[in-house]
């Protein structure tokens, strides 16, 4: 593998792109299950779980520069950016069965500190391997359109995991019907393995050699410092970062719910697999066909090309609000195909962001920190649209229980949810194209400045 080359070989996309398996895996299951695990299982209330999956969150969001800093520092010291990586592969999956392993006889105020530890723990290890794998393709090649390859794979392999974690983590769970926290516990130790083995494999592709040679801060302030300046020196890095963040709370906010739906509108607990291989299915069929059309209009054009749909979608699930149903499986499949370009496209535009920056500010090497931003932002839309379930969840009179306890909700509830599926992501997504109409930067600005 050469860093920086304009041609990456099959074995380089093919080992970066195994990473999102790990990545994809431990925002899709947490995201889905562990505010109901909390809330359903553990008898948690919904604000007390919302806290948790936000206090978790914003550590992570206060560490994420830091570990940016700290992976430019090991990259500018030993050549290269694996060691962060091994870490988060090695300790991650031990956190995540840690998460879902509270022991049975714990009431719902020690089982809650012991799951906001774990997971504390896990997203650490998580932001550990995270931020660095985002530095990775603005380092493996020079090349525009070789990016959006490179981002395509990745995404490929990201709807693969969140199917593969998303659909078959709830079936893992509901092979012990007797025993909910022991199906959880089997749930989290099977897809712990799947998680460590895609991070192990994706850190061999970290180049060993700089591309630039990189000046670290000397100081955790100083990490805080260089992504402050990262955001202010670079507009098209700001636009982006919010576009993107505003997409991941409002696909947060969905992945949260989707449990709910299940459970309580279509009065199926297992029918959140259905709604997975309804997301999923197109998502794996469509992602390689934004790729072609980014490479004949441009990645910020097909962008927004990609997130009309996905708003088109969620404005008809809001008619489940009235007429709740199996037909919303036709909008989710619809949203599906749409959140393929919508993951593939902004990942494919951060490193020309960081390129172009490295580029125009004079050969300055911070693409760990460009890193750990994107990942405190992405972090925080997808931590935030749990917290807006709970919220709604609160509001509307939500009524959590333990395992095995059956209750009725209040119809209020039931309306609540559906409304966080829908009407609130549909929001989200019309502010989200303002903010991409604030991006310029082109094809020509990319290659023209390389050049």
């Amino acid at each position: 593998m050469h860093s920086g080359s304009n041609s990456l070989s099959r074995g380089d996309v093919t080992r970066y792109a195994i990473g999102s398996l790990g990545t994809g895996g431990f925002a899709t299951l947490p995201g889905l299950v562990l505010v109901y695990y909390l809330t359903d299982s553990l008898g948690v209330t919904a604000l007390a779980a919302g806290a948790i999956v936000t206090a978790a969150k914003v550590w992570d969001v206060l560490i994420d520069p830091v570990i940016g800093g700290l992976s430019d520092r090991a990259l500018a010291r030993t050549g290269s950016r694996r060691g962060p990586m091994l870490i988060g592969g090695i300790g991650l999956p031990i956190a995540f069965v840690l998460t879902f392993a509270v022991p049975a006889s714990f009431g719902p105020v020690p089982a809650a500190i012991w799951v906001l530890i774990a997971f504390m723990l896990a997203a650490t290890f998580f932001s550990l391997f995270q931020v660095p794998y985002i530095a990775l393709p603005a380092e493996l090649t020079d090349d525009y359109r070789e990016r959006t390859r490179l981002l395509t794979w990745r995404v490929v392999v990201l709807t693969v995991a969140i199917l593969l974690f998303g659909a078959g983590g709830p079936e893992l769970r509901a092979l012990f019907p007797d025993d909910p926290l022991l199906g959880y516990l089997v749930m989290a130790a099977v897809a712990a393995v799947v998680l460590g083995a895609g991070l192990l494999i994706s850190s061999t592709v970290a180049p060993r050699r700089p591309l630039l040679p990189v000046q670290p801060g000397s100081s955790i302030a100083q990490h805080y410092r260089d992504g402050i300046v990262v955001l202010r020196e670079s507009q098209p890095f700001r636009a982006l970062l919010i576009t993107f963040m505003l997409q991941g709370l409002a696909t947060g906010l969905m992945l949260a719910a989707a449990q709910y739906v299940a459970r309580w509108v279509l009065d199926d607990e297992s029918a959140v697999t259905q709604l997975f291989v309804a997301l999923i299915a197109p998502a794996l069929l469509v992602a390689p066909v934004w790729k072609m059309i980014a490479d004949r209009v441009g990645k910020e054009r097909a962008f927004r090309m990609a997130t009309a749909p996905f708003l088109l979608a969620t404005i008809i699930l809001a008619g489940m609000v009235w007429v709740p149903g199996w037909w919303i499986v036709a909008p989710v499949a619809l949203a599906g195909a749409a959140y393929a370009g919508m993951q593939t496209l902004p990942m494919a535009m951060l490193p020309d962001v960081i390129a172009f920056h490295r580029t125009a500010s004079g050969g300055d090497g911070r693409s760990g920190i460009f890193g750990g931003v994107w990942t405190a932002a992405e972090t925080t839309g997808m931590a935030l649209g749990g917290t807006v379930l709970t919220i709604v969840l609160a509001v509307t009179g939500y009524v959590e229980t333990t395992a095995g306890r059956v209750v009725d909700q209040p119809d209020a509830a039931v309306t609540g949810i559906a409304v966080a599926f829908s009407i609130l992501p549909a929001v989200l997504m019309l502010i989200s194209l303002l903010t991409l109409s604030r991006y310029r930067l082109r094809e020509h600005d990319i290659t023209g400045t390389a050049a």
